[in-house]
Formats: structure tokens, C-alpha cells, sequence
């Protein structure tokens, strides 16, 4: 390989690969190491600089100095393959570190083909593809058609890169207003939080940090444009604006609206959130299927469990009934217990233990006694009161969705 020729591959794989010049010459350098050792032994300590300005070889094998002769009977074909290998594991290399940096990012392409549900999308000079499991239910997609989604995964497979799309993740929602809300792409408008079942609903909870701008208003749009531009993007979805808070008394009820919420308990300790409604706007804060409730406590970070008053005097009540069973149970412990909301032998069995001996000056073992007799009723009960959740659950979506059927759940984005 004479420098001249040396030089032409380094210039072309530059330019036709978009591969670092450097890249290219270690790659040659590492290649004619690996074929120099096949033919001198792999014992051998071999040693070979290019000159990046001329493109000569030198070359030292157990400290003797080669000439350009010996340099050029290295194995040349050897040489060639190795260089080759190396050459594509550079490219990839290239490719994996340009793509590593787009992740998150939001990209189009244009649809090749559909294989056994998988998309192949050309980006520019290289191919991704969009698994089923990241596809927007209810898509299809046809070949020469625009798609939009963002870089999930990059990885190297053998010499090639493979790139992962998906429509599926929060992130496409965060990109998409980025792209459509100036005021979110110039840092006025914050996303706080995004919870998200595609191709159904998402709600988008946004704060401003300028009080003259309304954070709802600016990403819903006048008469609805710029929200409706993002739907129309995610194949329809219903998408819920949420005004973000701080203090999860305020955020809880604006992650269920429209439903009206009356009053939220937290229960700090397990983390749950019970929102008190009125018969009346039960069903909304349900959802159909139970979907408000499940994305408001995705938004929200806390398991929200939606009551009415009468239910969750009930049970209150069945809690106090069943804890002062427990030997070594006092009224006034249960009383406490209730109140952090603990409602099942479920709940107690879990209680981190210097809590309960904080509420009733327990000893250690006292309180392991309570913690033991709780795992053991909570075991005994655990069939049937996981049927009769689960009852109670469907019951109320049942009754949700069918309210919502009848009165019409509407399809225009909330302003909470």
C-alpha cells in the first residue's frame, strides 16, 4: 500500500462516510498490527505509525525496523480483509456515536416497508426500524409515507447500527409541543409532567414562569389549533392540559378534572392519595375503564384511590373493626392508623416499624407481634379481598363508562 493510495482511502471513507480521518488511519494501523503478528507470530511485539501528513508506514517488529519491502509483503490480502473489517467497524463506530446523541430526539422518515408488523423507516442514508410494541394502536403505515417519531434505543448489531423509533413514549408528546408552543421551546413554558396511553389519552401537566402567561391557555391555542396540531399528530389521542403544582393537594384535583374533586387525603406513609367525590362526578374521575384515575396517578407520582364520602366512612370503619382483632391493638393506635391510611391488614402488614412504636410506645417485640398477626390475616384474606376489590373496581368503571356513553364523554381537550 503505497502512501498515495493510503492517503485516497483515508479522504474517500472521510467523505463518503462521514468517519474522522483519524478514526480511518488508527483502523489501518490496528489492521496491519493484526496481519503483521499472523505472519511474524502473534508473540511478536509489533509496532506500526502511519504519518498522517505523507501517509508512510513505519513499521518495528521486536525492535528491528522494517523497509518498505518487507512492510508491503505483510500479508497483503490478510491486510486488505482486516482493513476492511476495521474500516466498517469504524463506520458503525461513527454511525453509533452520531445516533447515541439523538436519542430522545424527535426525527421523520419515510416509510419502506412493513415486515410481520415491523417498519422500516429510511432516516437520510441509514435505516430504522419501529417495532409493533412502539407502533400507536390501530396505525398503519404505507410504504413512501411520512412518519414522525423519536430515536428510542441505539445499538450496534455485528458492523451495522440499529436504530429504534417508537410513537409510543411520553417523549413524542414532550417533542411535539416543544415543536408546536413556541413559549415551551423558549423556556416560558415548562412541561412538569406527562403521563400517556397511546392512541387513547394523555394528560400534560405545564407550568409558567411568567405570571402574564397562561400556561393552559398558550398550549391549547386560540380556538384550539396548536393542541389539535399535536392530535392530530398522535392519530387522534385525547390530550388533557393540567396546570402543574407543587403541592399534590392542588395538582390531584386538577389531574382528575373535569370531574369536580371535593377533598384529597394523603396518606404520606404509603403513599396513596384518596379524592373525595360526590356521587355525581364518580364516573368522571373513574374514566372510562378507569383511565382518568390511572393517568392522574401517573401524573400525579401518587396511587390516587377515587371515594365518595359514604364509602370511605366504610371503610374506615371495617379497618378499625378488623385492627382491634389484632392482639395487642389499642383504639387509639388504630385510630392513628386509619387516619395515615392504613385500611386493610394489606396496608399494616408493611408499616415501617418505628413508626408504629412512635404511635403506641411499643416495644420491638410488640410491634413485631402486631406486624406478624397483620402478614397472617392479610394472607388469610388476601383471595377474597382481592375478589372483592376487583369486583367493586369493575363495578365502578362499569357504572363509569356507561354514564359516560350515555351522557357523551366529549372529545375537546380539558383546561384545568
Amino acid at each position: 500500500m503505497n502512501p498515495q493510495e493510503l492517503l485516497r482511502i483515508v479522504d474517500s471513507m472521510h467523505r463518503e462516510k462521514q468517519i474522522d480521518p483519524e478514526l480511518v488511519i488508527q483502523a489501518i494501523e490496528s489492521a496491519l498490527v493484526t496481519a503483521a503478528k499472523r505472519q511474524f507470530g502473534e508473540e511478536a511485539e509489533v509496532d506500526i505509525h502511519i504519518v498522517r501528513a505523507v501517509g508512510t508506514i513505519n513499521a518495528t517488529v521486536d525492535g528491528r525496523n522494517l523497509s518498505q519491502d518487507e512492510i508491503g509483503r505483510i500479508g497483503a490480502q490478510t491486510a486488505k480483509q482486516v482493513i476492511i473489517q476495521k474500516l466498517k467497524e469504524a463506520e458503525r463506530d461513527a454511525r453509533l456515536e452520531e445516533f447515541h446523541g439523538q436519542v430522545g430526539q424527535l426525527v421523520t422518515g419515510i416509510v419502506q416497508r412493513t415486515e410481520k408488523g415491523l417498519t422500516i423507516v429510511q432516516l437520510g442514508n441509514v435505516e430504522a426500524i419501529l417495532p409493533k410494541s412502539e407502533q400507536i394502536p390501530g396505525e398503519s403505515y404505507h410504504n413512501g409515507s411520512r412518519v414522525r417519531a423519536v430515536i428510542y434505543e441505539v445499538k450496534a448489531a455485528g458492523n451495522r447500527v440499529k436504530i429504534i423509533l417508537s410513537r409510543t413514549k411520553t417523549t413524542l408528546v414532550q417533542r411535539l409541543f416543544e415543536q408546536e408552543i413556541p413559549e415551551i421551546a423558549e423556556g416560558v413554558i415548562r412541561i412538569n409532567a406527562i403521563s400517556r396511553e397511546p392512541g387513547y389519552r394523555s394528560k400534560v401537566a405545564v407550568s409558567s414562569s411568567d405570571q402574564r402567561v397562561d400556561c393552559v391557555g398558550a398550549c391549547v391555542g386560540m380556538r384550539g389549533n396548536r393542541i389539535k396540531n399535536v392530535t392530530s399528530e398522535l392519530a387522534g389521542e385525547r390530550i388533557d392540559i393540567v396546570r402543574w403544582s407543587d403541592d399534590p393537594m392542588v395538582l390531584i384535583p386538577n389531574a382528575l378534572q373535569p370531574a369536580e374533586v371535593e377533598q384529597v387525603l394523603l396518606c404520606d406513609m404509603i403513599g396513596r392519595a384518596i379524592a373525595l367525590v360526590n356521587e355525581e362526578h364518580l364516573s368522571q374521575a373513574i374514566g372510562r375503564y378507569g383511565q382518568n384515575v390511572r393517568l392522574a396517578s401517573k401524573l400525579c407520582s401518587w396511587d390516587i384511590e377515587i371515594m365518595t364520602a359514604p364509602e370511605l366512612e366504610r371503610q374506615i370503619e371495617r379497618a378499625m373493626e378488623a385492627f382491634m382483632q389484632i392482639d395487642g391493638m389499642t383504639e387509639e393506635v388504630a385510630q392513628q392508623l386509619v387516619e395515615q391510611g392504613y385500611l386493610s391488614f394489606d396496608d399494616l402488614s408493611v408499616i415501617e416499624p418505628e413508626a408504629l412504636i412512635e404511635m403506641g410506645g411499643y416495644t420491638e417485640d410488640q410491634v413485631n407481634s402486631i406486624v406478624e398477626q397483620a402478614e397472617e390475616k392479610a394472607a388469610e384474606q388476601e383471595a377474597e379481598e382481592d375478589a372483592r376489590k376487583a369486583q367493586e373496581r369493575l363495578d365502578k368503571e362499569r357504572r363509569a363508562t356507561e354514564d359516560l356513553e350515555n351522557k357523551g364523554d366529549g372529545g375537546e381537550p380539558q383546561q384545568n
